[in-house]
């Protein structure tokens, strides 16, 4: 116990920067917490903090120790709030960053009902758009959706997300429905604008034959144009990673109308306006509603994932380890993404 009343005074006296200001937050007298001080640096043999009659500033091995004492006293508390007789306990300050679509419809809903379940965290959602760099905005952990890049963080797949093309039943019924992708060309699609981010265009799954070609005349079955040499059209590209006997190809349908923002593209399919290439995440409870339909199912590209990220840390808060769980324990249920609100405000 002596131990640890010395490391939480060498941590209280750091982070004050005085030992008066140490001793009146415990209440006792700064002659004490010194004490306290003195006997530390003996017994590790180290000097912590230069002491003068102005000032305190840390030494560079009181530098390193502070910061791993902070995590100690961290994970000390957490042990004992795991233990108790209230259960696991949480505390603290949560950040969270989220994209905004995403965020809005399948975070925001959970962060008051995982308040409700550790009442001593306080939280922050960001919603937005571009990528937040976590660690150096500190936030304690960002929700991605997509493939992950290499990167310093450190990344827990929580739910896979598949691209589908959809429409209303009233379009289809108007105008027919598409059999293979280069049917597009003579639907209206609503597509995202040239300056957002979505460059490839639209990826499709079609297969290749036994000698790892794609068939003669795939156009037919497989919706991959072919000019007179046997080559792809211009505008469609081919992934080298297929696998199972299949390529995954990108198409850019045109159409009437395009935007770059993908709640106007939702709103617009959801209006009758045309076809949308859209996540699943976002139009799963459409279509379990019957309020949309997917099409060219049989070429749906593999599905990338949706994300929980958080720095690189040898000690994860207890309310970020918990947070995570949380959303693992929702979006690892199907009916959850079927359930959702089919409107976002």
């Amino acid at each position: 116990m002596d131990k640890l009343k010395q490391l939480e005074s060498f941590v209280s006296v750091a982070t004050r920067g005085s030992l008066t200001a140490a001793a009146k937050a415990e209440g006792v007298a700064p002659a004490i917490m010194g004490r306290r001080l003195d006997a530390l640096e003996e017994r590790l043999g180290v000097k912590l903090l230069v002491r003068t009659t102005r000032r305190m500033s840390l030494t560079h091995e009181g530098s390193a120790f502070l910061e791993d004492c902070q995590r100690l006293l961290v994970d000390f508390a957490n042990a004992e709030a795991s233990v108790s007789a209230g259960g696991v306990k949480a505390s603290g300050h949560l950040r969270i960053t989220a994209p905004a679509g995403f965020g809005r419809r399948h975070v925001a809903p959970l962060v008051p009902k995982f308040r409700e379940l550790h009442a001593d965290v306080t939280i922050s959602l960001n919603l937005s758009d571009r990528v937040v760099d976590v660690a150096g905005e500190g936030f304690d952990c960002a929700v991605r959706v997509g493939e992950m890049p290499d990167s310093s963080l450190v990344s827990v797949r929580m739910a896979d997300n598949r691209r589908l093309c959809v429409a209303t039943p009233d379009y289809l019924k108007r105008h027919g429905t598409p059999q293979r992708p280069t049917d597009l060309a003579k639907f209206d699609c609503l597509t995202l604008s040239s300056d957002a981010s979505q460059t490839r265009g639209w990826a499709f799954r079609v297969p290749r034959n036994a000698q790892g070609q794609q068939h003669e005349g795939a156009h037919a079955g497989t919706g991959v144009p072919r000019n007179a040499q046997g080559q792809q059209h211009e505008g469609v590209l081919t992934d080298a990673a297929g696998d199972g006997g299949f390529d995954v190809v990108h198409l850019k349908p045109g159409g009437p109308l395009d935007c770059s923002d993908g709640q106007v593209l939702h709103d617009w399919c959801m209006a009758g306006y045309g076809i949308a290439w859209r996540s699943t995440w976002e139009v799963e409870a459409e279509i379990a509603a019957g309020k949309l339909v997917a099409v060219l199912t049989e070429f749906d590209a593999p599905p990338n994932g949706i994300y929980a990220v958080f720095p690189q840390r040898k000690h994860l808060p207890l309310r970020v380890r918990l947070w995570i769980d949380f959303l693992k324990h929702h979006y690892r249920h199907p009916e959850f993404w079927a359930s959702q609100p089919t409107a976002v405000p």
